[in-house]
């Protein structure tokens, strides 16, 4: 093998391993909140990831939950505690 064709397999793993990455990411595979930022025009939507399909993003939260607070399916964003309690 010619060294002009190892670099051009190099280049081609690099753009496939590269592209992988970035349809992870895009899959949300990286992203450790039980939450993703969706773009909504000039803001953004905090939507979990068990969203109820039937309610509109317009109807999340556009500030993401402080640390003790979660996010329903929903949209309304509750303390952790009142929701580990109305699960028992």
């Amino acid at each position: 093998m010619t060294s002009k064709n190892f670099i051009k397999y190099i280049f081609i793993a690099a753009v496939l391993v590269t592209a992988g990455f970035a349809l992870a990411d895009a899959l949300g595979w990286f992203n450790p909140k039980p939450y993703t930022a969706v773009s909504h025009g000039s803001h953004f939507h905090y939507v979990p990831e068990d969203r109820d399909p039937k309610v509109g993003i317009d109807k999340f939260p556009q500030q993401e939950p402080r640390e003790f607070e979660v996010i329903t399916p929903t949209g309304q964003i509750v303390h952790k505690d009142s929701l580990q309690t109305n699960q028992e």
